[in-house]
């Protein structure tokens, strides 16, 4: 066997292999070809073969083939990097300002580092149909994405946050097409985002739209907002978490009586249950939550993700099992820049200069 590296060694490797003999006595040859990996065969026919074993001089037109197939396939190889066409469709939505349908998509506050998402569908009192959802995903992924977003808004109208989902959309969908799809599995994404997601509700939160403000991090409410999970009237029942993380937050006994009579309930009864962190006037409610928003995106984005993570965890996990995920991931904030810098500026009597590492 006879193996040569070229120019191209960095990249790509020829290697020439003696041709194995035929049933015939006669031989065949392969010119085998190996870019990053990648494993190409070239047969030549059996006359050339037999006059290549003949003369050097033809053999150096093989390689001269072969070098030129190298040349292109170098060339692709060192392409740049493509992301996936999902993060891209996300990205260019954002960076373009909001190329959105149901959705208006922005970054607010002084420093523009708390990324902004309003459900945008007035008609409908911004029910969340499923093309809603999904653009709210995608502006969650490029939020995500973008390393000078440290928290997120969503919100809706002063009139409603949003009414419920859309049930014009869901009215004659069939058991099949729903648990053979897995229906409402994407509208999770709000709730599993690393950075903390804050929702500013006024006026209707109902069904879906208290489900989804209850994915959310922290609630912000204005005086005349109503949360409520009405979907026993409808003959069906709560189906994005609403029997779940309301009967965390407010307790068995006022999430049953929330889900079985589909009653209401106000701003400040929501946050006198625990729904509802604060109570806000309707026009400040917005600004309040931004507020909140650029407090969060001061602190280090690493550091905040593992709080949340830890936060979260004690819904999950028993108090002894939590205690131990909490200890380690406070263990892991040692070995962080950002720790160290929080510490040394504490020490120093100065302002900490957070670099998110």
């Amino acid at each position: 066997m006879m193996e040569r590296t070229g120019i191209f060694h960095h990249v790509c490797r020829i290697k020439y292999i003696s041709p194995p003999q035929t049933a015939g006595g006669g031989s065949a040859s392969f010119c085998h070809v190996l870019v990053h990996g990648q494993h190409q065969q070239i047969r030549t026919d059996r006359r050339r073969a037999r006059a290549a074993s003949c003369s050097r001089s033809n053999f150096s037109d093989v390689q001269s083939a072969v070098m030129a197939f190298l040349c292109r396939s170098a060339a692709s190889l060192l392409k740049p990097y493509r992301a996936a066409p999902a993060v891209l469709s996300a990205a260019r939505l954002y960076s373009s300002g909001g190329n959105y349908e149901y959705i208006l998509v922005e970054k607010r506050g002084e420093k523009k580092n708390v990324g902004f998402i309003q459900l945008n569908r007035p008609k409908a009192l911004n029910a969340l149909c499923d093309g809603l959802m999904k653009e709210v995903g995608q502006a969650l992924d490029a939020f995500e994405a973008d390393g000078d977003v440290g928290a997120v808004v969503i919100t809706g109208s002063e009139k409603a946050f949003a009414a419920g989902a859309d049930i014009k959309e869901m009215q004659n969908r069939t058991f099949q097409e729903c648990y053979g799809g897995n229906f409402l599995a994407h509208w999770n994404r709000v709730s599993t985002v690393k950075k903390p997601v804050i929702a500013a509700v006024n006026g209707f939160a109902l069904g879906g739209g208290c489900e989804l403000a209850m994915m959310c991090d922290i609630i912000y409410a204005g005086e005349k907002a109503q949360f409520g999970q009405p979907e026993i009237l409808l003959g069906t029942i709560p189906g994005a978490g609403g029997t779940q993380r309301l009967t965390r937050a407010v307790g068995k006994s006022l999430a049953m009586e929330m889900v079985l009579t589909g009653d209401r309930i106000g701003a400040q009864e929501a946050k006198q249950s625990g729904l509802v962190s604060k109570v806000y006037p309707v026009e400040q409610l917005v600004s309040e939550a931004v507020k909140c928003g650029e407090k969060i995106a001061a602190n280090s984005k690493l550091v905040s993700a593992m709080a949340k993570e830890a936060v979260n965890a004690a819904f999950e996990l028993t108090l002894a099992e939590g205690n131990r995920l909490e200890k380690r991931l406070f263990h892991a904030t040692f070995a962080t820049d950002d720790r160290k810098e929080g510490m040394t500026a504490f020490v120093e009597k100065r302002k900490a200069s957070f670099q998110d590492n």
